[in-house]
């Protein structure tokens, strides 16, 4: 007979493996996060993280079940625009989840809108479970892929606006700040 694992442990071993995978002392010829660990060069005073929060998720369609979705994530930027880190949130059904992703962005999307930006993170997903698991696609005791699409709009050189594509399912809607 096997005891139960707590869904927090298993969410958090999950993160442990993304992080243990993504560290150079995994493998010399590649990681998760290329850049993770490259020195700051003197002088460079820039932004190392991102912190995003969402206070609002707008569902395409309503269902009586929908809680209220908060997330807060912490990336760490990196060369040529790209980015890792995980995100802790309470899914639409008000159980807690977590995200670990990396991802690309694309500045200055339109020449005309230099404020405009686009960004992608990919990464696996924990939460969605029990009566809930069909809810995401390819759910393995709670585990699925992610692909979250973004747009964003920069007002400052740290703060910015943005609009999250959760798939099939609703808009996230957030604002980040670079630190």
């Amino acid at each position: 007979m096997s005891l139960p694992v707590p869904k927090s442990t298993r969410a958090l071993a999950a993160l442990s493996l993304l992080c243990a995978l993504s560290s150079p002392a995994f493998a010399t010829d590649w990681t998760l996060c290329p850049g993770i660990n490259q020195p700051i060069a003197e002088g460079d005073t820039g932004p190392r993280y991102e912190a995003f929060f969402s206070p609002y998720t707008h569902h395409w369609s309503h269902d009586d079940e929908h809680k209220r979705v908060v997330a807060l994530s912490v990336s760490r930027l990196l060369p040529n625009d790209r980015f890792c880190g995980v995100s802790l949130f309470r899914n639409s059904f008000g159980q807690p989840s977590a995200y670990a992703f990396v991802g690309k962005s694309w500045p200055g999307l339109w020449p005309s809108q230099p404020k405009v930006y686009a960004s992608v993170t990919a990464g696996i997903m924990y939460g969605y479970v029990g009566k809930y698991k069909k809810k995401v696609p390819l759910n393995v005791g709670g585990f699925s892929p992610a692909l979250i699409p973004a747009v964003g709009y920069r007002f400052s050189e740290r703060g910015s606006l943005e609009v999250q594509i959760l798939g099939t399912a609703a808009l996230m809607f957030g604002t980040t700040w670079r630190y």
